[in-house]
């Protein structure tokens, strides 16, 4: 069994808890570290595990609310850290005094074995040195992440191809960032091919890897400034034929639930 839970997602941290399950073992992978040492214990707590219970991390790219805490996660659990090149230099994970093995190398479409579990790396367009996205597979069923992005490129969306469920980046209404107070340069920054996806980019992502066993879609990495969950709904349900209330949304101060690839 293949299943997920959000711990948070947004500007201020982003972590993602993902398990497989095969007769009596378990694992489990956190995707990017984010939150606090405190904050990702307490969260891990309400579902019965401790950071200890957590076989690896995997980091997606350098910024701050997707690696802010890896260091610690690092030197706390003595786990290994999945991570690109590009990412490791970026971050100065080379100097953050974990174990020579413990710090791995992440390559785009190469797959990485953790117990149960496969995660495939993938590219994105992302304004980072080298940003990874990633798919996870227990054998069976696969689940896509992909949470900062400025567009669907055409690699994006051939990684992205029969997953059974779908975390996705919908970062801002293109409205609200328009006539937001951030400086044009911020603004022009979110919106651009490099940086992050608005509702309507990311409900046309949607709609070209929809097929009739995506079952679960989770909207991610949601603006706190430039975009509401009801605007999310609207766009997203329109694709999943769904009302716009029933959509799910990984929140910032909760995630989500769990939820079971199937």
């Amino acid at each position: 069994m293949l299943r997920f839970k959000n711990l948070g997602s947004g500007s201020a941290g982003n972590a993602t808890l993902v398990q497989a399950q095969s007769g009596q073992s378990t694992t489990q992978v956190l995707i990017d570290c984010g939150l606090s040492m405190a904050q990702l214990s307490a969260r891990l707590e309400l579902i019965d595990l401790e950071l200890s219970d957590v076989d690896a991390l995997f980091i997606t790219h350098e910024h701050s609310d997707h690696v802010g805490h890896a260091r610690q996660f690092g030197l706390r659990t003595g786990k290994p850290i999945w991570c690109s090149q590009g990412t490791q230099l970026a971050s100065q994970t080379i100097d953050w005094g974990l174990n020579s093995d413990q710090l791995c190398c992440a390559r785009d479409g190469e797959t990485i074995e953790v117990g149960e579990l496969q995660l495939t790396p993938f590219t994105v367009p992302h304004d980072a040195r080298e940003p990874l996205q990633v798919c996870m597979s227990d054998g069976n069923v696969k689940l896509g992440l992909v949470t900062d992005l400025g567009h669907a490129s055409a690699h994006v969306l051939q990684s992205l191809r029969q997953c059974q469920a779908l975390i996705l980046e919908a970062n801002h209404d293109q409205d609200m960032l328009r006539l937001s107070k951030y400086p044009s340069f911020l603004k022009s920054r979110i919106s651009g091919p490099l940086g992050h996806l608005s509702n309507q980019a990311s409900a046309h992502l949607l709609q070209s890897v929809m097929h009739d066993q995506l079952k679960t879609v989770v909207a991610a990495h949601l603006s706190e400034k430039n975009n509401t969950p009801e605007l999310v709904g609207l766009a997203f349900g329109a694709v999943l034929n769904c009302p716009a209330h029933e959509v799910i949304i990984a929140h910032q101060d909760h995630g989500t639930d769990w939820w079971v690839v199937s």
